[in-house]
């Protein structure tokens, strides 16, 4: 496993300069005996760079959030259950964001050719309408709340 770790690091280790994090592998259900690919990386980061999935373990990425965030992803999370109220991936959160600040994001991503779609799919987990779809279900099924204003 630790060679598909190190093939993994080979091929997107030149991804680090653009911010990414590799953090190794983690198992995800004991039970299954499920392992994972563990990475982070900056809310502006062009995710159509990595894949999914890498020689058969899922890769698990987690946002580097800080005191910095943009407005649209702040959110209050000193309370113990904030992610039952707010869910800080929400899409409108992501649409704000590059409505606001689509020339920065073209520059901090290099790539002033880029339409409004492949911004938001670069930054929303590489693909949006994916992302709105799965978040638009998960909340009529009540496992997300729904998008609201800070």
């Amino acid at each position: 496993m630790f060679e598909i770790l190190k093939s993994f690091e080979s091929k997107y280790g030149h991804l680090k300069k653009k911010g990414l994090t590799i953090e190794g592998l983690a198992m995800v259900d004991p039970k299954k005996k499920k392992h994972v690919i563990k990475i982070s990386r900056p809310l502006i980061f062009d995710n159509r760079l990595l894949p999914k999935r890498f020689e058969g373990l899922d890769i698990k990425t987690n946002i580097k959030l800080n005191d910095d965030m943009p407005k649209e992803f702040k959110v209050d999370r000193t309370k113990a259950d904030w992610f039952k109220t707010q869910y800080i991936w929400a899409p409108e959160r992501f649409e704000k964001f590059v409505n606001r600040c689509e020339k920065e994001i073209k520059e901090q991503l290099n790539a002033p050719e880029l339409s409004k779609n492949e911004i938001l799919d670069a930054l929303c987990f590489g693909n949006y309408e994916e992302h709105k779809t799965k978040s638009k279900k998960l909340i009529l099924e009540g496992k997300l709340p729904a998008y609201r204003e800070n």
